[in-house]
């Protein structure tokens, strides 16, 4: 695969694409989901946000740009950088889908590890 790569961030209770690698990216488990039913490649909850960060977030759509300041600042952490370089490795190769059970993709960890890998 070429150029930027296709990366995108989606629920984890979502039907999945065709083709694609879903990576869920959350710390914990998401409730009423069994395994079988999730169809996960990977579970990589070393890039989750911390605890306290998360916490301190809420998803309040008001912190969103300072949650995602401080996340990013996170993933430079040396043990969230190798989970980070490896989701980024997984995107040269295949269509990654980032998957969170939290109800707003679009303000979550998922919606900020997507553009940072896709270099945004």
């Amino acid at each position: 695969m070429k150029g930027s790569p296709t990366v995108r961030a989606a629920r984890v209770y979502d039907t999945p694409a065709p083709g694609e690698v879903r990576v869920l990216v959350d710390r914990v488990w998401p409730r009423g989901l069994s395994r079988e039913d999730a169809h996960i490649g990977q579970w990589c909850k070393q890039v989750a946000p911390s605890p306290e960060l998360r916490k301190w977030y809420a998803h309040d759509p008001a912190r969103f740009a300072e949650f995602s300041r401080r996340y990013r600042a996170e993933l430079e952490d040396p043990e969230r950088a190798a989970a980070l370089q490896h989701l980024r490795a997984l995107a040269q190769s295949h269509v990654l889908t980032l998957v969170t059970a939290s109800r707003a993709v679009g303000i979550s960890q998922a919606a900020v590890l997507a553009d940072v890998i896709r270099g945004s």
